[in-house]
């Protein structure tokens, strides 16, 4: 079974306290869902393309649990905090 990846990176941040609160009750999500953090900082050379302000990557067991962890009620309440606070791409994708 393929492992399963939530990548975000940030374009801008407005909120700085927004994104705290939002990152403790996302991580309640993702211990739930026994995710593991592999990259969560900002501290990075742009080597081609767009610099980001934050980037975080989250490994799942499986796409499907990624999937299930996107989709829960726990993550879902965490992600309301950051309407209208931050600009961001963020995907689900299945690795290896």
């Amino acid at each position: 079974m393929k492992k399963g990846y939530i990548v975000c990176v940030y374009e801008n941040i407005s909120d700085e306290e927004a994104l705290k609160n939002y990152a403790l009750k996302a991580r309640e999500a993702v211990n739930k869902y026994n995710g593991k953090f592999l990259v969560r900082g900002n501290n990075n050379i742009v080597t081609e393309g767009k610099n980001f302000v934050r980037t975080v990557v989250i490994e799942f067991s499986s796409f499907e649990i990624a999937k299930k962890f996107f989709h829960s009620s726990e993550y879902q309440l965490a992600h309301e905090l950051l309407k209208d606070t931050v600009i961001r791409n963020h995907q689900i994708i299945e690795g290896n």
